[in-house]
């Protein structure tokens, strides 16, 4: 079972469908929507900020999302996968996003919907990143559009094949 915790007399939420690892850990000011997944040692850290997350998003292994306190809390939107080992922090991200295995967003940086984000990339702090682009590097920068074929593939495909898995849990 997931640890769930409350923090100042808070406790997590979520909608129905959700799936949560064993070791998964939600703590405090965090809620998420409808059929969403939290995998394997992901850690959603609400004591010193609010976490908001939408539909149908998956927060992979080893992710940590967090905030800042009194600064920066953390929003989440609707189809968004969020890879292995990323750090999401104070930002927020909005629809059908993909952020690859380890990258880093941190406080309030925004990307808009539409929007894939490479492996290993570093989001700076207040950084804004535009819909229908593939951001990368260190620190992220354009790459190139997103065409219908990589969004269908990495975004919504994604976002598909983890409540697929889940099923395998339940």
């Amino acid at each position: 079972m997931a640890t769930l915790l409350s923090v100042h007399g808070v406790s997590p939420a979520y909608g129905e469908g959700c799936w949560f690892a064993p070791t998964s850990t939600l703590v405090g000011q965090v809620t998420l929507g409808d059929d969403c997944t939290v995998w394997f040692g992901a850690i959603l850290r609400g004591d010193v900020c609010s976490i908001r997350v939408g539909n149908k998003t998956n927060i992979q292994d080893g992710v940590v999302i967090h905030g800042t306190y009194q600064k920066s809390d953390t929003i989440i939107g609707d189809e968004v996968s969020i890879g292995h080992g990323a750090v999401i922090h104070g930002c927020t991200i909005h629809d059908q996003v993909l952020v690859g295995m380890k990258a880093v967003i941190m406080d309030h940086a925004v990307v808009e919907s539409n929007v894939v984000i490479g492996a290993g990339a570093v989001v700076l702090e207040g950084a804004h990143l535009e819909s229908g682009y593939v951001y990368a590097g260190v620190p992220a920068k354009w790459i190139k559009p997103l065409d219908e074929t990589a969004k269908s593939w990495h975004i919504t495909r994604t976002a598909a094949a983890y409540l697929k898995y889940a099923s395998w849990y339940k």
